[in-house]
């Protein structure tokens, strides 16, 4: 995808403003369907949160001109497939990363791409899909009385979105672990070509993991580096503690990998067992034939005299060395242990 191209995003059909209005003796919580609604929220010495759920060019080009954003941030919002990234400009903090969610039913992971921007007592987050979000405890954080939240300023806010979309990754770390340890039962158990598409699936949703979660390291260090106004410095501390998470995911994201390589080594050391046994098997088979085939060869050669041909129990004394040289070497594979798995 080329960065510079301009942005084939399709318009959402309907958006959902939500805004919280809050300090630390009230909190008011307002829901529109037009950006136009939130002008009076702005400069009114609250901290407000604006969450925009879905996107159009219009609206998102509106509220950024009410808030004297950057064009370039606007481009950034309304980009698909950006990889997460931070920057500052404009005495503005803006963020953009994605918020990933575990689909059972498909057994793959969805994301959702996350804009936050982070202004003097205002944070504006812009979402893809409106009413999928990972922010209710946020909000129940606000409507809390003596909350830290309720007692802090924008900075700790936009410090809390960004926590608990890092926070949300490790739910679906824990999903894709439990499959990972069901498709070790199966390969186990079963061990089928099914096994080896399911290693295939998974293979690639750890890919999109780690494409997602990694960058979000270099996200949260920006903001622990950024020399602005817009942080206080007690709150860079806490983007440490975001860091050790976001480390940790990124670990756990590389253990999951080496377990799929050995999920994948596991599947082909299964089918080369397999493989084995029926080579043993037919190995033995031919085997105990052999003994069989050799007289029946001698016996059925085309000389005028062979000894024992015209006698009268030639036929049965042949017969009875095929079937008891074969039963002499069944004797002597067991007593070797050859049987033995």
């Amino acid at each position: 995808m080329n960065p510079t191209a301009l942005p084939a995003r399709e318009e959402a059909q309907n958006i959902k403003v939500g805004v919280y209005d809050y300090d630390t003796h009230s909190a008011e919580h307002h829901e529109f369907e037009t950006v136009h609604a939130c002008n009076r929220f702005k400069d009114n010495g609250k901290i407000t949160w604006i969450n925009i759920d879905g996107l159009r060019k219009a609206d998102v080009e509106t509220i950024c001109n009410s808030f004297h954003i950057h064009p370039l941030l606007i481009e950034d919002i309304l980009s698909v497939g950006q990889r997460p990234k931070m920057d500052e400009l404009d005495n503005v903090l803006f963020c953009l990363l994605n918020m990933l969610y575990f689909n059972e039913n498909g057994a793959c992971i969805e994301q959702e791409q996350v804009s936050l921007i982070l202004g003097r007592d205002y944070v504006l987050s812009f979402q893809e899909e409106p009413g999928k979000d990972v922010f209710n405890p946020v909000r129940d954080k606000i409507n809390m009385a003596g909350s830290k939240l309720r007692t802090s300023g924008a900075d700790y806010l936009c410090y809390s979105l960004i926590d608990i979309i890092v926070d949300s990754y490790y739910n679906v770390l824990e999903k894709l672990g439990e499959y990972i340890e069901t498709l070790e039962e199966e390969i186990i158990r079963v061990g089928d070509a099914r096994s080896l598409g399911s290693i295939n699936t998974l293979r690639k949703e750890l890919i999109v993991l780690k494409r997602n979660i990694n960058p979000v390291r270099d996200i949260v260090n920006g903001f622990m580096r950024a020399d602005s106004e817009l942080l206080n410095e007690k709150i860079t501390r806490y983007f440490k503690d975001v860091y050790d998470h976001i480390v940790q995911a990124n670990d756990l994201v590389e253990n999951y990998r080496d377990m799929m390589m050995s999920l994948q080594d596991l599947y082909i050391n299964k089918v080369n067992l397999r493989m084995n046994e029926v080579m043993k098997v037919m190995a033995i088979v031919t085997c105990l034939l052999a003994p069989a085939t050799v007289i029946g060869g001698i016996f059925g050669m085309n000389f005028p005299s062979i000894p024992g041909l015209h006698t009268q129990y030639g036929f049965w004394a042949a017969v009875a060395l095929m079937l008891l040289i074969p039963m002499w070497m069944i004797y002597m594979f067991k007593r070797k242990g050859w049987f033995k798995s």
